[in-house]
C-alpha cells in the first residue's frame, strides 16, 4: 500500500484546505495539474521518523465530472486504486458529504475519514456519534476542527495505520445508473440518520436567517441595503487617506523635482519625470489604495461570513433566464472591486459559453477606478451639499450599480442568443454562517487583491503618464496636441452629450479609470501637467465654466459607467480567452452601449 502519498477529498467549503495546511504547515507549493489549467496544492510533512505527501484535490460534490476541477479528482482517485485517502466531511452537512464518501468507497478502500468544523457544528446544536459512524463505515472516523488545530495529531496518527475499510456498499443486480445513484443517496440518508441528531432550537436560528437573506420577499431588499451600506462605508473612509496620500505625495513630487534640477538635469526631463509619469503614479496610488484597502477586506468578510453564495443563490434565477448561471453573479461581485479580478474569478464557471458571457459582460459594473469619477459626479450636480450629502451619495450610487446589473443581465440574454455552447449545470451549497477571521482577512484581502491589483493598474500607469505629458507639452501652433485632438473630437462629442475634451479624456483614461477627470480638468485649465484639485466647489466651477449641465453630467455620469474597461482587465481578458476577438469585444460591447445611451438621453433632452 502506497503510505508516503497521500490525497485529500472532499466537498467544496468542508475545510479540506486548512486540513492540508494544518498537516503540511509552510512545506507546500502550487501548481497546474498536468493537461489541466487547475491549480493543485501538493505538501509534505514528517511524522514518527516518516516523511508524507499530501495533496489537496479539487473539491467535488460527486466523481460523475462536470468541471476541469472534479475531473482532477476523478482521475486522481481512479488512477491511483491503492492510494491513501482522506475524506474531509462537514460536521454540518454530513448526509451530502456521504454521498461522495461512498463513491469514493467503491474505487479505494484505504480510507480515513475526517470530520471537519466540529466546532460550527455545535454551535448550531448538531452532534454526531463518530464512534457509531467509525462502526458503520468500517474504517477509521476522526472528528476535527481543523481551524483551531484541534484533531489534526489524531489524523497524523491514524495515517500511518490506514487500512483498508471494511464497508460493503453494494448494489441489487440490474440497477441503472440513475437508480444506482438513489440507492447510494438513500445509503447515505440511513447513515446520516443513524449518527447525527440536531437541536431545533439552533436549526430554526439558521433557516430564520435565510429567510431574510435568500426569501423571496426579503433578498433583493436585503442585498440594496447590505451593498449601500458597504459602498457608504468605503465612500466616507476613503476620503481621509485619499487626502493624506495626496499630500505626502505632492511634497515628495516637489522634492524629488528640486533634486533633479540640482543635479543639473534638464529641466524637461525633470518636469516629463515628476510632472508626468511620476504624477500620474501618484495619482493612481492615492485615489485607488484607500477605497481599495477598505472595499475588499469588507467584501471578503461578507464572504467568509457565508453572504457571497447566498448572493448567488439569490441571482441564480434570473441570471438563469437571460441565459447564464449564478456563478456570474459571484464574479460580478468581484468586478465591483476590479474588473480585471472579476474576469480572473470566470473559470468557476464551467461552461466555455457562460465563462465568455460572464468575461464579456463584467466591464459593464464600475470597478473602484470609476467610483472617484462617479461619486464626483453624483455629489457635485445631484445629491447636493449637507450632512446627508455621503449617504445620498452612497444611494445614488447604489442606483447607478443597480441600473449596472439589469444592464449585465439584459446584454448577457442577447449574447446567450448569439455564441454557441451548452448550459452548464450550477449546483450550489450554502454554506454555515461563520464568524470572519478578521486578522486573516485583513492579510488576504490587502495582498492577494489590493496589491495585486495596485500593481497591475502601476504597470500601464507609467507610459500613460509620458503620453499624457508629451501630448500637453508638444506645441503645434499656439496649442499643444492635447488641444488639437480634443477640438477634433469635439463635434462627435456632442452629439452624445458631452465634448471633445471629455471623449479625449477616456481615450487617454484607457490605461486607468482613475486619472480621467485629472486629465479633463488639465485641459480645461490649459494646464502643461495633470492638476490635482480637492476642492470640489473649484472642481464644479471650472466644469459648469466649460458648459456642463444637468445633461452634461448625466452623459458623463452613464459614460463611466458604461465604457471600455481599463488596459489592465482587457490584458486580463486576452490572457484567460487567448482570444484578440474577445478582448476587442469586451472593450467594444460596453462602450457601444454606453454611447447609444447617451446619445437617447441628449436627444430626448434637446427634444424637451
Amino acid at each position: 500500500m502506497n503510505t508516503d502519498k497521500i490525497a485529500l477529498v472532499g466537498n467544496p467549503n468542508v475545510g479540506k484546505s486548512t486540513v492540508f495546511n494544518a498537516l503540511t504547515g509552510m512545506h507546500q507549493h502550487t501548481g497546474n495539474w498536468t493537461g489541466k489549467t487547475v491549480s493543485v496544492a501538493e505538501g509534505k510533512f514528517s511524522y514518527d521518523g516518516e516523511e508524507y505527501t499530501v495533496i489537496d484535490l479539487p473539491g467535488t460534490y460527486s466523481l460523475m465530472a462536470r468541471s476541469a476541477e472534479e475531473e482532477v479528482t476523478r482521475d486522481y482517485i481512479l488512477q491511483n486504486p491503492d492510494c491513501s485517502i482522506i475524506v474531509v466531511c462537514d460536521a454540518c452537512a454530513l448526509e451530502r458529504n456521504l454521498n461522495l464518501l461512498l463513491q469514493v468507497l467503491e474505487i479505494n478502500k484505504n480510507v480515513l475519514v475526517c470530520v471537519n468544523l466540529l466546532d460550527e457544528a455545535k454551535r448550531k446544536g448538531i452532534s454526531i456519534d463518530l464512534k457509531k459512524l467509525s462502526s458503520l463505515l468500517d474504517t477509521a472516523v476522526i472528528g476535527c476542527s481543523a481551524s483551531n488545530g484541534e484533531g489534526i495529531d489524531e489524523i497524523k496518527k491514524s495515517i500511518k495505520s490506514i487500512r483498508p475499510c471494511g464497508c460493503k456498499f453494494t448494489y441489487n443486480r440490474g440497477l441503472t445508473d440513475e437508480e444506482k445513484i438513489q440507492s447510494r443517496l438513500q445509503k447515505a440518508q440511513e447513515i446520516s440518520q443513524a449518527v447525527v441528531s440536531v437541536s431545533n432550537e439552533r436549526k430554526k436560528r439558521g433557516e430564520g436567517i435565510d429567510k431574510l437573506l435568500t426569501g423571496k420577499l426579503l433578498a433583493f431588499p436585503t442585498m440594496i441595503i447590505f451593498l449601500s451600506l458597504l459602498l457608504f462605508i468605503t465612500i466616507t473612509l476613503a476620503n481621509y487617506p485619499s487626502e493624506l496620500l495626496s499630500r505626502l505625495f505632492t511634497q515628495g513630487e516637489k522634492w524629488l523635482h528640486t533634486l533633479m534640477l540640482s543635479a543639473n538635469i534638464p529641466k524637461f526631463i525633470c518636469d516629463f519625470v515628476c510632472l508626468g509619469v511620476i504624477r500620474v503614479v501618484c495619482w493612481i496610488v492615492s485615489v485607488m489604495l484607500p477605497p481599495m484597502a477598505i472595499f475588499f477586506p469588507l467584501f471578503t468578510l461578507l464572504e467568509d461570513w457565508g453572504y457571497l453564495p447566498r448572493i448567488a443563490f439569490n441571482l441564480d434565477r434570473p441570471f438563469c433566464k437571460c441565459g447564464s448561471c449564478g456563478k456570474q453573479a459571484l464574479t460580478m461581485c468581484m468586478g465591483i472591486g476590479c474588473n480585471a479580478v472579476g474576469v480572473t474569478g470566470c473559470r468557476i464557471i464551467d461552461s466555455p459559453k457562460e465563462r465568455k458571457i460572464a468575461i464579456l459582460t463584467n466591464g459593464l459594473v464600475p470597478c473602484n477606478g470609476r467610483f472617484p469619477t462617479l461619486i464626483m459626479i453624483l455629489t457635485l450636480f445631484f445629491a447636493g451639499s449637507g450632512a446627508l450629502s455621503s449617504l445620498k451619495g452612497a444611494l445614488l450610487l447604489t442606483l447607478v450599480l443597480v441600473c449596472a446589473v439589469a444592464f449585465t443581465l439584459l446584454i448577457s440574454y442577447i449574447l446567450s442568443k448569439l455564441l454557441k455552447g451548452e448550459k452548464s449545470t450550477f449546483i450550489l451549497e450554502l454554506p454555515p454562517y461563520r464568524k470572519p477571521k478578521i486578522a486573516k482577512t485583513l492579510v488576504r484581502s490587502i495582498f492577494d487583491r489590493t496589491v495585486f491589483v495596485l500593481l497591475r493598474a502601476l504597470c500601464v500607469a507609467v507610459p500613460a503618464g509620458a503620453i499624457i505629458f508629451l501630448m500637453s507639452n508638444i506645441m503645434i501652433g499656439n496649442s499643444s496636441i492635447l488641444i488639437h485632438v480634443s477640438n477634433f473630437l469635439d463635434p462627435f462629442g456632442r452629439v452624445f452629450g458631452m465634448d471633445g475634451i471629455i471623449i479625449l479624456a477616456f481615450i487617454l483614461g484607457l490605461p486607468a479609470n482613475e486619472i480621467v477627470i485629472p486629465i479633463a480638468l488639465m485641459t480645461y485649465t490649459s494646464k502643461s501637467t495633470m492638476t490635482d484639485i480637492t476642492d470640489m466647489n473649484l472642481i464644479g466651477e471650472i466644469l459648469t465654466q466649460n458648459g456642463w449641465n444637468t445633461v452634461t453630467a448625466l452623459c458623463v455620469l452613464i459614460f463611466t459607467l458604461f465604457h471600455s474597461p481599463c488596459l489592465t482587465t482587457l490584458l486580463t481578458v486576452k490572457k484567460e480567452t487567448g482570444s484578440v476577438k474577445y478582448t476587442v469585444l469586451s472593450a467594444i460591447i460596453p462602450t457601444l452601449l454606453g454611447l447609444v445611451l447617451c446619445f437617447i438621453v441628449n436627444l430626448f433632452f434637446h427634444i424637451i
